[in-house]
């Protein structure tokens, strides 16, 4: 069989985020964000962890730099620190962050690597959220002059930009179930938040426009790949949609279609009136996209709770006591079946084909990018020959099965123009700490050294050569050998 090959303008990188990998939490004028206030509150995340040191890319970046150059890849998805360009989300910049993002995307663009700059990827303000963060429509005013300002600061460095990363995690996890940061478990409030996410989306789609005519955005979704657990049952297909409306439809409806799904505005009613949409939001929220960034990891399938016998709660998103399914009482998630990562996440890759396939068909003219796509793994450092090496074979696997499942839903006719490997490199993995593993490079957090896995090497041939390797090219390999 001949082997997969992707044509010369598709796009290959990788991705990390601010908070999880630079570290100098306190450095060069940078202001607190949820993050530093929820991970350094008792109790939130495994081990007590923090990113105040995390990766210590803000001290490495050359070196990471030097990483995305020998990977071969085009294009390297990164997050600014909100709080470290405008420490209090509002008023003056600090020039010293802005200097910071400046060498960063000059060094990336001197190497041909192009910057695609994602301004949320999670790390508000402390002083925003103080103030109500996401519950606010303050704060998404906020982010537009936040956008505004990065666009003129670094517009002539920047080849794309990602307005939000995840919002649903933003949301739902961060108001409703309270096992991101802020940590609020307020129903209503994470319906709100949901608003302005989608509100902050639009207002900076258009600043950045304003400042930057003809300039690529796009958002970044976690959208869900749900499925029933019995294909003939109505009341499955029900569950379904119960759960497409809060995970995928409550920001593809506003942001594509320019309307909430009615769906969800009744099946939340009890909850909250959504008095919180103003006049003309919605043709605010809704502005033009370049691209639709969709990151996958694994799929959900769910079943109808008619109320008999004890409830399963397998969402893989953990358990604080609180659902981030606001308002669902009906609906129950199914365990599923293995293999799974260390985040105890199936590995299952036609789901993204089938994603991806399906947003094709939704919106046929829309262009598609997966954002993110990685999987973590308990990880071990050996040395092999007196060689630091990490043979992350499971790792290898997933990457060569989820890219083979992206040609799949390409041959379909899905227009997918990239993919991004999360992550560079192991990381804060949020509450999970330093306990979960998902870079391509592995990090020793003691002494913050690089060693490229497996992964890495296999990747490096992979968007060298445009053509899908076979799970066993580890070795280490340049072009032209």
């Amino acid at each position: 069989m001949n082997a997969r090959t992707f044509p010369a303008d598709f796009l290959w990188g990788t991705a990390t985020a601010a908070y999880q990998i630079e570290g100098a939490a306190t450095e060069g004028g940078r202001g607190p964000s949820i993050w530093d206030t929820y991970s350094h509150t008792p109790g939130r995340t495994q081990g007590g962890d923090t990113g105040d040191v995390a990766c210590d890319h803000y001290h490495r970046w050359a070196e990471d730099v030097d990483h995305l150059d020998r990977l071969g890849v085009d294009a390297y998805r990164l997050s600014i620190s909100w709080p470290r360009v405008q420490p209090g989300g509002s008023g003056p910049l600090n020039p010293e962050g802005v200097a910071f993002y400046r060498r960063l995307l000059q060094a990336l663009r001197d190497r041909g690597i192009r910057p695609y700059v994602t301004l949320y990827h999670w790390d508000l303000p402390q002083e925003l959220e103080d103030a109500g963060g996401w519950t606010d429509r303050r704060t998404s005013e906020a982010f537009a002059e936040y956008a505004r300002h990065m666009a003129t600061e670094l517009g002539d460095l920047v080849d794309a930009w990602t307005t939000l990363n995840e919002p649903w995690c933003s949301a739902y996890l961060g108001y409703g179930s309270g096992v991101h940061a802020p940590g609020r478990t307020e129903p209503a409030a994470a319906l709100a938040a949901v608003h302005h996410l989608n509100l902050a989306h639009g207002l900076a789609a258009r600043a950045i426009r304003e400042v930057l005519p003809g300039a690529q955005v796009s958002v970044t979704l976690n959208l869900h790949a749900i499925r029933p657990a019995d294909a003939s049952s109505a009341a499955d297909a029900e569950a379904v949609r119960t759960i497409d409306a809060l995970a995928n439809r409550a920001f593809l409806g506003p942001m594509l279609d320019g309307a909430y799904p009615q769906d969800l505005l009744a099946g939340t009613a009890h909850v909250s009136d959504w008095s919180f949409v103003h006049d003309g939001d919605l043709e605010l929220v809704r502005q033009p996209l370049d691209v639709l960034g969709v990151n996958y990891y694994s799929t959900v399938t769910v079943r109808h709770f008619a109320g008999d016998g004890e409830r399963s709660e397998n969402d893989g998103h953990g358990a604080s006591g609180h659902s981030p399914w606001i308002g669902v009482t009906d609906v129950e998630f199914v365990e599923q079946p293995g293999p799974y990562t260390a985040m105890g996440w199936n590995i299952e890759p036609s789901g993204l084909t089938d994603l991806l396939v399906g947003l094709h068909r939704t919106y046929p003219d829309l262009p598609l990018a997966v954002t993110e796509n990685g999987a973590a793994f308990d990880d071990e450092l050996v040395l092999d020959g007196g060689v630091r090496r990490v043979h992350d074979d499971r790792r290898v696997a997933y990457l060569h099965d989820h890219v083979e499942a992206l040609g799949v839903a390409r041959d379909a006719g899905a227009d997918v123009r990239g993919y991004f490997a999360w992550s560079l490199m192991d990381n804060f993995e949020w509450g999970y700490g330093y306990s979960r593993r998902f870079g391509i490079l592995h990090v020793d957090y003691p002494t913050g050294e690089r060693t490229w896995k497996d992964s890495a090497h296999w990747y490096r041939r992979l968007v060298t050569s445009g053509e899908l390797p076979p799970v066993d090219a580890v070795a280490p390999w340049s072009p032209g050998r």
